[in-house]
């Protein structure tokens, strides 16, 4: 394991990343609420002290986390978002959406849907945290969205925000069903029949 420097000199005993990578498995498998603090030392391989030293308290991990779940399994948004028309990107956000929902290495569902579910008092924060986050998804696709209406590519017409909270909808529909143990197939299916009258 590579072994990182403080600014001491003193050698770190663990792997920041590693430890990242494995904090975020246990919020996507178990939820803001659901993952308690022994569960996240022990698949980090720290002690407590050591989490609090490094990454912060179990809000401030999360936050880390869900930064890395951006830079990682859900980076397919931002290529679909570069596809040359709408309907290409509505395509790609939903087949992201399942390839990632789906992965048998990685827990199934969607970090942000999952982590957000049963979230009482304590996690008021994280709660507003994934609200604002979901609702950048939906503002980045419906700027996307009026662009095409701005380059022709989608009437005139068109309601790009509607358009957005469609594919939104369908992205967290297919998390949740996808968590639930809906195959890929069925999940593409799903995204190839909702997609067949656009735009609507």
């Amino acid at each position: 394991m590579e072994t990182r420097r403080r600014a001491t000199g003193r050698p770190r005993a663990f792997d920041v990343d590693e430890a990242l990578d494995r904090a975020l498995l246990v919020f996507w498998e178990q939820g803001y609420e659901g993952a308690s603090l022994a569960n996240l030392t022990e698949a980090m391989g720290i002690s407590t002290a050591s989490m609090y030293a490094t990454l912060g308290n179990k809000e401030q991990l999360f936050r880390k986390a869900l930064q890395r779940y951006d830079e990682g399994p859900s980076a397919y948004v931002v290529a679909a978002l570069a596809e040359p028309t709408a309907l290409r990107v509505a395509t790609a956000l939903l087949a992201g959406s399942i390839r990632t929902t789906t992965c048998p290495e990685q827990p199934h569902g969607c970090l942000g849907v999952q982590a957000a579910l049963a979230t009482g008092e304590a996690g008021r924060e994280i709660r507003a945290l994934l609200v604002d986050w979901r609702n950048k998804g939906h503002e980045r696709i419906r700027d996307r969205f009026q662009r095409a209406v701005d380059e022709g590519d989608l009437p005139p017409d068109a309601n790009p925000a509607l358009l957005a909270r469609y594919v939104h909808t369908l992205q967290a529909g297919i998390a949740v069903q996808a968590a639930s143990g809906v195959s890929a197939e069925e999940l593409q299916e799903l995204a190839d029949a909702s997609l067949r009258a656009w735009p609507f």
